[in-house]
């Protein structure tokens, strides 16, 4: 016992000497040590390098130490147009306040502003990157941070340009606070799981705000997908929960506010739609819960899928689209419940705020658009409305199974996203 306790304090001294003598190497263009790479290899593990503002090309800075990495205000790291500019494998590495740019693009390698590779605890935090193929990739890496960054592109073809957050094979990754602008796709997540994704602002992304593939159990919450080529995929996954998530202006021929392909056992609540192409495109998609969503002034509002099975539908609100629900099936096996629906012209007898009579939310015509695209051009038309008033008397080519039988007389009040 005693050996043990001897053991034990001296390894406790060991590692109190270790932190004692960390300590505080200074990069300054004018300075002593006038490059980053130096100080690196000065450094220890623990140790801080403290970059003084100047502007640095020194190709790809390597980082396999256990340091902290800070630039005081804003020291510049140029790529040149032609390499990674750093590449991390270690743990417990911080970079903070740098500003990245112009790295190399590469048709075979992803060259990043920033790539973690095989590593944890890594915190990147509070720096800018502009023009870069990729911004930050995480590859393999584990229990990290990517905080309150600002990462901007102007690609005007994808094969120009990377994601602006990409991560591959990674585990409890916390994204936060970042702005994303003019990538490919804002954030990319593949073989991802238990990770958060939080108060995130893309926008104008060539493709996805923000792209899951194969990516399970993790959550993303309080951000906002604007003016992107598409807001939202999320393929081939379970268990995501998206909350409180704004999605507005993703327009096009072929957008989606969020776009739902061979999902299952997820949760989509409180979030809004406004003004998207299709707001929610969904395929494959199984026990799925969308509840308190709102939305407004869509193309559509839901184009739900004949694959589609055992989805319920929640205390929605529905106004102002050009359709609500559309399908391309006649046997649709989702439950739709107490949602308000702007064209529901029902009646409350008793007064207790649930219409007496279901409502089919899925019209004639968008039965018919669903079959023939151009018939879109009858929009309006004294013909579409004979044909939707036909079908409200006597059903025949709607779902017969797809109707609310307890729509809402009023607006539920939904909490929105900011508000």
């Amino acid at each position: 016992m005693t050996n043990r306790l001897f053991l034990y304090g001296t390894i406790f001294f060991c590692l109190a000497i270790q932190v004692g003598v960390a300590k505080t190497i200074i990069v300054n263009p004018s300075g002593t040590v006038r490059s980053i790479k130096d100080a690196i290899n000065l450094a220890q593990n623990g140790d801080t390098i403290l970059v003084m503002r100047g502007v640095y090309r020194e190709g790809n800075i390597i980082l396999e130490k256990s340091i902290v990495l800070r630039g005081d205000n804003f020291p510049v790291l140029d790529g040149e147009n032609k390499y990674e500019i750093m590449t991390i494998h270690a743990n417990g590495v911080v970079v903070t306040g740098f500003a990245f740019k112009d790295t190399g693009v590469a048709s075979v390698n992803d060259l990043a502003a920033v790539k973690v590779l095989d590593s944890k605890h890594v915190k990147i935090v509070g720096n800018q990157f502009n023009n870069t193929f990729f911004g930050i990739y995480l590859a393999n890496t584990t229990r990290s941070w990517i905080e309150n960054n600002q990462l901007q592109a102007n690609a005007e073809a994808e094969h120009q340009m990377g994601n602006g957050i990409h991560l591959w094979k990674c585990d409890q990754i916390t994204i936060n606070n970042n702005s994303i602008r003019g990538h490919r796709d804002g954030i990319y997540f593949e073989f991802v799981t238990n990770s958060l994704i939080t108060n995130n602002h893309s926008d104008r992304n060539l493709r996805y705000g923000l792209h899951f593939m194969f990516s399970h159990n993790d959550e993303y919450r309080d951000n906002t997908f604007i003016n992107n080529g598409a807001g939202v995929a999320v393929m081939y996954t379970k268990n995501v929960t998206m909350i409180g998530n704004h999605f507005e202006h993703n327009w096009g021929s072929s957008a989606y506010g969020l776009l739902l392909k061979d999902i299952r056992d997820s949760h989509v609540n409180n979030n809004t739609f406004i003004q998207n192409s299709t707001a929610i495109f969904m395929e494959g998609t199984s026990r799925t819960q969308f509840k308190e969503n709102v939305f407004s002034r869509n193309g559509y509002a839901v184009k739900l899928q004949a694959s589609c099975d055992d989805n319920t539908f929640e205390r929605n609100n529905f106004s102002a689209n050009t359709f609500d629900i559309a399908t391309n099936g006649n046997m649709v096996l989702n439950t739709l419940s107490n949602n308000y629906w702007d064209r529901y012209e029902g009646y409350d007898m008793n007064r207790d705020g649930i219409g007496d009579v279901p409502f089919r939310p899925v019209s004639m015509y968008a039965m018919i658009v669903e079959r023939i695209p151009t018939a879109v051009l009858l929009w309006r038309s004294f013909l579409v409305f004979l044909m939707d008033r036909a079908e409200k008397a006597i059903p025949v080519m709607t779902p017969e199974n797809l109707k609310d039988e307890s729509p809402s007389m009023r607006p539920h009040d939904i909490h929105l996203p900011g508000k």
